[in-house]
Parts: C-alpha cells; structure tokens; sequence
C-alpha cells in the first residue's frame, strides 16, 4: 500500500482528513522532534483505532511533513505512490493524476 493509499484510508476509518489529523498532533505536541513515533501511534491507535501502517505513515507527515522520497513515486509496485508529495486534504478534493 502506497503513503497516499494509507492516508486515504485512515480518512475512511477516522472521517477526518490527514491534514485535520495532523493539525490535532500538532495541539498535542506530536510534532515536537523529542515525540517517539510510538506515542503517536498510540494515540491514533487508542483515539482512532488505526493500524500501525496507518499510524505510521501518518507519523511520517507529522514529524517530516507531506513530502516523500522519490524512490517511492513512480515504480508501479505496491507501494508506489504517483507523486512525491502527500495530498492531506481529503481524497474528494484530490485532483486527479
């Protein structure tokens, strides 16, 4: 599953957006570099019932930001995503690749 798919998904099992998840990490301090990736995994699993790969590519926009590295755009395996950039503002307001 891509980055994007994950993020997608927890939109589906939280109706929040990325973005809106991210914004309630930040109120709690989640973005602080000294937050372990396990403590907010906990709060999303705990708050949300969400997955650890969930969990953790939303850790990866909450500690890094949307951005991802290339190797993972384009090779039409799996886990490739279409761009390296994470689109955080609800798949209905996606633009289409």
């Amino acid at each position: 599953m891509s980055f994007q798919a994950y993020l997608d998904a927890a939109e589906d099992k939280t109706g929040l957006t990325p973005r809106e998840l991210v914004d309630q990490a930040r109120k709690r301090g989640f973005d602080d570099p000294a937050t372990k990736a396990g403590t907010i995994v906990d709060w999303l699993t705990e708050d949300y019932g969400l997955g650890r790969g969930h969990a953790m590519a939303l850790v990866h926009v909450i500690k890094k930001g949307p951005k991802i590295d290339r190797k993972h755009v384009g090779t039409g395996g799996t886990h490739s995503d279409s761009s390296n950039v994470l689109w955080l503002d609800g798949k209905a307001t996606k633009p289409l690749a």
